[in-house]
């Protein structure tokens, strides 16, 4: 440990005050585990010795921060905090797997090994996918893996501000794409609100600040109500004679942002803008009993609203989470959502499958991780699966936020994603049930396999030997397992009718004198781009191609298949995985530059604004270069951000606007507000055209019930100034309720 002892006295005097802060928050070790924690923490010291972060401070203090992530947030134990400190070494030094293991383990050099991200040279479709599928795959082995990911993650997210502002929108939209979903699948509530709360930090700073600047204007004023409203629950809580903890808390940012976009009022118009919550410390035989008695007791002092009971204590939800919501009116009328539930109920709630463990067999505690992981391994099953194609099943079907419930003929009931249907159910019941599944009786009555499954719903699944999945079946289920079983039943089947043709091509290969022939049969698969033997054998089984065509630019050579020589033109290099990035032809005199991208004035390229989100000069946007269509420019907070910069991140660019111009560019408002008869359009019309000097470009409005409207408008604007300067205009018209941007 040479290395260690010529650190700056300062600096390691820091290290050394986060190494001991991060051991204070473990609860429980023995003598080997701290002679372990040291020895890892050693060893992160003098590995990561030479290395900086982007802010300058020592590299060592990442795994250090990550490991007390682990410890204090999630409640993980000592070989968590050991693999936590070591989780980047293998990665960014010159320590190997084996390193670890001879050191650690065969256990701590698993998990390490499961955090490793790929290869950076692995060339694949998307790099962020198959890292993704590998931790899955560790997952389904120690549930560790993902958790210290999860804490890698959250630590990177609060230390983003040192990185380039490109490299923050992409970090950011994996983090909201698949970690933020991820987080709420185990459990881990308090990692999915500050993840979503930093990613809109990121990617819409304005509409951040906006919400934080109000929720710190109004602290004073909400704690004021709280105590208001709290006060005279406490005198009925306290005659029960148990153990109770109440507080109030605000709701994120990024939530309170979605309910104003959404119902398209003011701040000062949403009521329920915190939560009050009640926790228990009651044995493990009276928590539903009890939880039942204050929800009682609340209601008694608060108005209820019925419909906005949220039983979680009778019916956990699919990942743990057990509780009882209620929105009650409190004080001047205003709407107050109350959370009640026990200290274990609690502990699960913040730190999700760590603490569920815990619990995990106890007076018979459904082991609801287990189920789900179980679909994990099914899924992963598939060593063929694209890894783009597996990553958009498992976030939609696998981290679905809202569930129904519904009951087989012997009334178990089964938990599936809203959204799934009944041929859904069939595979949920067991693979061979949905492979076989003809027919589907709902609540007694014949449905078809599409039916979309209702809360309730009693399913009974009729089956035949003779039946197979088709090609049609894909587009009749939503869940993961069932696609991933249906496109392997396909790829079996193809692989079946391939099997004469891939004789025919190996009989052909002996009478050619091949003797490599595996090594023949691979290089026509890549010739012809087909991603696997299993679609090229098909293609030849049903006449896409013909054996006699195959070979034709092929010779044997020393007992090898290869390639004839053939002359043509020399094209230019384009980097193997990426569509060619096209420049503008020289011949075309250039305008005046509007965006940068990649520090090259954009002119210089073929590039297209995208219509999903309408870019107008001001917002804050990125390039993304895609397969057929060039260059796209999109704005940061595009509904389909996320995806681009998760799955293809190295097809994102860096753009910016570069110059102001006299060009405009089209922003759509959707308008609501009470109808006025014609005059609500004349006033529109009048207040966008004469007064703002804006040029409509179409204008859509109707009548909505109770004597609304809706209207959308597509206007011609200059940049973001001029568009928020008529978003505030129309706001002022009598008549006018909302006025929003079509994201």
């Amino acid at each position: 440990m040479s290395d260690v002892l010529v650190i700056p006295e300062q600096e390691r005097q820091t290290i050394e005050a986060a190494y001991q802060d991060m051991l204070s928050t473990i609860k429980s070790m023995d003598d080997e585990d701290r002679q372990n924690i040291q020895a890892a923490y050693e060893l992160a010291v003098g590995a990561h010795f030479h290395q900086r972060r982007k802010s300058g401070e020592p590299y060592v203090l990442h795994p250090i921060a990550v490991a007390k992530i682990c410890s204090q947030e999630i409640g993980l134990g000592p070989t968590a905090v050991i693999a936590a400190l070591l989780h980047d070494v293998v990665e960014d030094t010159n320590i190997t797997l084996e390193d670890i293991k001879v050191k650690f383990g065969e256990r701590i050099a698993e998990i390490v090994d499961g955090l490793t991200k790929l290869d950076s040279a692995y060339n694949n479709e998307s790099p962020q996918a198959e890292n993704f599928k590998k931790v899955l795959s560790t997952l389904v082995e120690d549930v560790r893996v993902v958790l210290i990911k999860m804490a890698d993650r959250l630590h990177n997210m609060r230390t983003l501000g040192s990185m380039p502002r490109h490299k923050q929108l992409k970090i950011a939209a994996e983090t909201n794409f698949i970690y933020a979903p991820l987080a709420h699948r185990l459990g881990l509530y308090a990692f999915r609100t500050e993840y979503l709360d930093l990613c809109m930090k990121i990617t819409d700073p304005e509409h951040y600040k906006e919400v934080a600047q109000k929720l710190a204007e109004t602290k004073r004023a909400r704690e004021s109500y709280i105590e208001e409203f709290i006060r005279p629950l406490k005198k009925r809580l306290d005659e029960l004679q148990i153990r109770y903890r109440i507080m109030g808390r605000p709701k994120s940012i990024y939530s309170i942002w979605n309910k104003l976009k959404n119902k398209g009022v003011a701040f000062e118009e949403i009521y329920d803008l915190f939560a009050v919550r009640i926790i228990l410390d009651v044995p493990r035989n009276q928590e539903k009993q009890s939880c039942w008695i204050v929800y009682s007791i609340v209601t008694d002092v608060h108005i209820p609203i019925p419909e906005r009971l949220k039983d979680w204590v009778t019916t956990p939800k699919s990942n743990g989470y057990e509780s009882l919501h209620t929105t009650v009116i409190g004080p001047s009328g205003r709407y107050v959502e109350v959370q009640i539930r026990t200290e274990r109920m609690d502990e699960i709630a913040e730190r999700g499958f760590a603490a569920h463990w815990k619990y995990k067999g106890i007076n018979g505690q459904p082991d609801v991780y287990e189920r789900w992981l179980d679909t994990v391994r099914e899924i992963l099953e598939d060593p063929n699966s694209d890894a783009v194609e597996f990553l958009g099943d498992f976030r939609t079907n696998n981290l679905f936020h809202e569930e129904v419930y519904v009951f087989t003929p012997k009334g178990d009931m089964k938990v599936l994603p809203l959204g799934a249907s009944a041929l859904d159910f069939a595979f949920s019941i067991h693979t061979d049930v949905g492979y076989h599944c003809t027919s589907i009786r709902v609540n007694n009555k014949l449905q078809p396999m599409g039916y979309k499954l209702k809360n309730g719903d009693q399913i009974q699944v009729l089956t035949s030997k003779n039946q197979r999945p088709s090609e049609d079946w894909l587009k009749m289920v939503f869940t993961g397992k069932a696609k991933a079983k249906i496109r392997s039943s396909l790829k079996e089947e193809r692989r079946q009718k391939g099997e004469f043709a891939r004789e025919s091509i190996e009989r052909k290969l002996k009478n050619l004198k091949v003797n490599e022939i595996d090594e023949a049969v691979e290089r026509l698969v890549r010739y012809y781009e087909y991603t696997s033997h299993v679609d090229f054998f098909y293609a030849l089984a049903v006449d896409e191609l013909h054996i006699q065509d195959v070979f034709k630019p092929f010779k044997e050579e020393g007992g090898r298949l290869v390639e004839k020589p053939l002359v043509i033109e020399p094209k230019p290099v384009v980097e193997e995985g990426l569509p060619e990035l096209k420049r503008r032809s020289e011949k075309k005199p250039l305008v005046k530059a509007r965006l940068m991208i990649n520090g090259e004035p954009g002119d210089a390229y073929d590039f297209t604004f995208a219509n999903c989100c309408n870019p107008v000069q001001g917002d804050e946007v990125f390039a993304y270069l895609t397969s057929n269509a060039g260059l796209k420019i999109h704005r940061t907070n595009c509904p389909n951000a996320a995806n681009l910069m998760s799955n293809y991140g190295y097809r994102v660019m860096k753009a910016e606007w570069a110059s102001t111009t006299n060009i405009t560019f089209v922003a759509d408002l959707l308008i609501t507000g009470v109808d006025a008869g014609r005059g609500v359009i004349e006033s529109l019309s009048h207040e966008i055209s004469s007064l703002l000097q804006l040029n409509i470009r179409s204008f859509n409005i109707h009548a909505t019930e109770e004597g609304g409207f809706e209207a959308r408008i597509s206007l011609l604007v200059a940049n973001t100034d001029q568009l928020y300067l008529a978003i505030k205009a129309l706001k002022k018209l009598e008549h006018v309720s909302t006025v929003t941007r079509v994201e």
